[in-house]
């Protein structure tokens, strides 16, 4: 089973793995460690991920990009009319939902954009399946703080579309907590003060701020703050418009009317800021910028800065609120840690230290730190990985209430309540009770729609609950209904039961007999087993049966569900084709080159002219049928062309094949006739050296028989007997 992270971003998308006793990231087929998180279509298949990239520029109108921001929004946002300033595809509205209408297979198509994000985390699917060689199923994936319920319902919906199972949406601060606190072993006890660490994510469209209180084995999140329309690209756009304007006073050109010209003012501006990270000036460059016109300039650090100045100005702001949030000041923060590829830029950097007065931190990977994180997590959350424990408390963003209709039994009924505070507990569980005598409806809804982003619907769910009945007129079911926010950040009445109060009886706790100053054993020491036990009568409720819940939320209805999955999967089949059917004319193409060098170089000898003449002549002939009706033919027809110059090729191959064999062989048998004659030779020179040696053992021991045979003279038998 695999364990995979995603840090599914605006701008791109980085895949981390649990393997090999640590995390690793991945890189996609052109070995990149992050796929942009684009889709685009074209007259014959999809464009995922690098291929997207690739055509962006030749295929503006069909590209769609900003997939997660677009999740969950209605068309009549205003947040998506921002979103359409970075989206070159037309975006429309799509049964309420934002969409967009695109040109797909020569004809046009609107897809929601939970169909956009679940073709594109099919891509993430198939680039992690090929890079662990396994079947992919689950992942952890981050999502910004402040995603609300039918926004992180669109990822869950999307994923579930994609053939996935999401086992937690993590917050993407969260996430880089984890992964920072889960590899350090010198967090304090439970019992010391908790290490206070402040993590900033500067990413490309949204700006975030944590605190979180570290201890050993667990993190809590104690406040964050935001801004969503803070990142990487608002630096760019102040360098476009900067641009832009620069463009028309020089070259008498307006980028703002040219798509394509826009785009590549874009993608300077991008690589402008970059360099300007780490140098003072950048020169600009952009060949055929529109009507034939070469655009150059010169961009300096101190000019760049000043454009961008209205939002370093905000840079304070979440930090604030933050520290507001969490009751605390500056000093109580330990470490400030900065990750996102926007924290790079310098000013912004300059910023934040001077906020804080304190050096920053950079020991995370500021692309990579969030995937690290979410593998980390669904590792924690995997069976089949063993993971040191950590245990991950978030908070709620936005505060949630219920709302329901008042019983005509009971006139001083409220008929709301907030249920979850602003800054709860994440995942969180309340149990609500409710006296009725039929079934009755509740909805719940954000209880500050001036906090969700954009203008979205505060309204998240309708639950009905059945099967309530009450016994008499005058009497009421005690109904119970357990409420949760989940792992995901999601809000579901789960289950519903109804008690009623009995009258039971129970023992007196030893605790409350020594409270009680009438009891006459109050000061002994010793157990008397044979006292008796004294009881008392006290109403408990207890659970007598369930209540049937009906829901209504934003997340798709399963026969929808199944219906997208049909289709995604109708697509994804028709993409493999295509790409088997581009391999094909690829293969055959490679085989008409590397058959007609072969003819005049290893095949020469093995061929008859009017052999190689036939065999040309057919080779020119695919080859101009490939270059014109064969440059959309179906996978088959490919097949088939090459089966049929492989089969005239044959004869000639077999030959080519035979002779290399029969060479092989012959070298092999010369090769083990040299082995069995140095074998042979070595073991004759073996042989020798044994008699050698027993014949030189064997004159050794005829000499000490000659030496033992000598009459021993007077001086011997002197020596010998003194």
């Amino acid at each position: 089973m695999s364990v995979v992270g995603v840090d599914f971003g605006t701008l791109k998308t980085v895949v981390a793995v649990a393997r090999n006793r640590g995390v690793d990231v991945i890189t996609n087929e052109v070995s990149n460690r992050a796929t942009p998180s684009l889709v685009g279509f074209g007259a014959k298949s999809r464009y995922l991920g690098e291929a997207a990239k690739t055509q962006e520029i030749s295929n503006l109108k069909n590209t769609v990009g900003s997939l997660k921001r677009l999740a969950g929004r209605s068309f009549s946002d205003p947040d998506v009319q921002i979103e359409q300033q970075y989206v070159t595809a037309p975006l429309v509205d799509v049964n309420g939902q934002v969409g967009a209408e695109i040109s797909y297979l020569g004809r046009k198509e609107k897809f929601t954009a939970t169909q956009l994000v679940a073709m594109y985390l099919s891509k993430i699917k198939q680039t992690a399946a090929s890079e662990l060689k396994l079947a992919v199923s689950e992942l952890c994936m981050s999502v910004p703080h402040w995603f609300s319920d039918v926004q992180r319902r669109a990822l869950l919906d999307a994923s579930e579309i994609a053939g996935l199972r999401v086992l937690r949406l993590m917050n993407d601060t969260t996430a880089a907590a984890l992964g920072w606190g889960i590899t350090k072993l010198d967090l304090p006890p439970p019992e010391e003060p908790p290490r206070r660490v402040c993590f900033i994510d500067i990413g490309h469209s949204n700006y975030t701020c944590s605190i979180v209180e570290f201890k050993k084995g667990e993190l809590a999140v104690k406040a964050t703050a935001w801004d969503r329309h803070f990142g990487g690209r608002d630096f760019d756009k102040a360098l476009v418009d900067h641009l832009a304007k620069e463009f028309k006073g020089k070259y008498k050109v307006d980028i703002f009317t040219h798509g394509r010209a826009m785009a590549r003012t874009i993608a300077a501006a991008e690589k402008t800021k970059k360099i300007l990270s780490a140098n003072q000036q950048a020169p600009v460059n952009i060949e055929s910028l529109m009507n034939d016109v070469d655009a150059s300039t010169m961009v300096t650090r101190q000019e760049f800065e000043a454009m961008i100045e209205p939002l370093l100005a905000r840079t304070h702001h979440p930090l604030e609120q933050a520290l507001a949030q969490a009751k605390l000041t500056k000093d109580d923060i330990d470490v400030i840690e900065v990750v996102g590829g926007g924290s790079r830029v310098p000013a912004l950097k300059e910023r934040i230290h001077a906020f804080f007065g304190k050096t920053l931190s950079y020991t995370m990977n500021a692309d990579e730190a969030i995937s690290r994180g979410c593998a980390f997590s669904c590792a924690i959350l995997s069976p089949v990985f063993r993971v040191r424990d950590f245990s991950v408390q978030d908070i709620i963003s936005y505060p949630i209430e219920f709302a329901w209709e008042k019983a005509a039994d009971i006139p001083d009924e409220d008929t709301s309540l907030t249920v979850f505070n602003k800054g709860n507990v994440l995942p969180s569980t309340k149990i609500l009770t409710f006296y009725r005598k039929q079934p009755f409806d509740l909805e719940a809804r954000y209880a500050h729609p001036d906090e969700l982003p954009g203008k979205q619907n505060p309204w998240i769910g309708r639950f009905s609950v059945k099967g309530v009945q009450a016994e008499s007129d005058d009497d009421f079911m005690i109904c119970k209904l357990k409420a949760r926010v989940n792992i995901h950040g999601v809000l579901n009445v789960e289950s519903g039961y109804f008690v009623e109060e009995q009258e039971v009886e129970e023992e007196v706790k030893d605790e409350e007999k020594k409270e009680d100053g009438n009891n006459p054993d109050a000061m002994d020491t010793d157990p008397k087993d044979d006292a008796p036990k004294r009881t008392r009568k006290v109403k408990k409720q207890v659970r007598k049966g369930d209540l049937p819940i009906s829901s209504g939320t934003a997340s798709l209805d399963a026969s929808s569900k199944t219906t997208l999955m049909e289709k995604e999967a109708a697509m994804v089949m028709e993409d493999k084709l295509v790409a088997d059917t581009e391999e094909k004319k690829n293969e055959l193409e490679a085989y008409i080159y590397d058959l007609r060098a072969k003819l005049d170089d290893q095949y020469a000898e093995f061929a008859s002219e009017e052999e190689k003449a036939t065999i040309r002549q057919k080779l020119e002939t695919v080859e101009d049928w490939l270059y014109d009706e064969g440059d959309d033919a179906s996978k088959g027809i490919y097949v088939a062309k090459l089966d049929e110059l492989r089969a005239m090729a044959g004869p000639v191959v077999q030959r080519h094949f035979e002779k290399v064999e029969a060479d092989r062989l012959a070298v092999q048998a010369r090769v083990e006739a040299e082995q069995a004659a140095k074998k042979a030779a070595e073991e004759e020179a073996r042989k020798a050296a044994a008699e050698a040696e027993k014949a030189a053992q064997n004159g050794g021991s005829d000499q000490e028989m000659k030496d033992a045979d000598t009459p021993q003279t007077d001086a011997d038998q002197v020596g010998d007997s003194k």
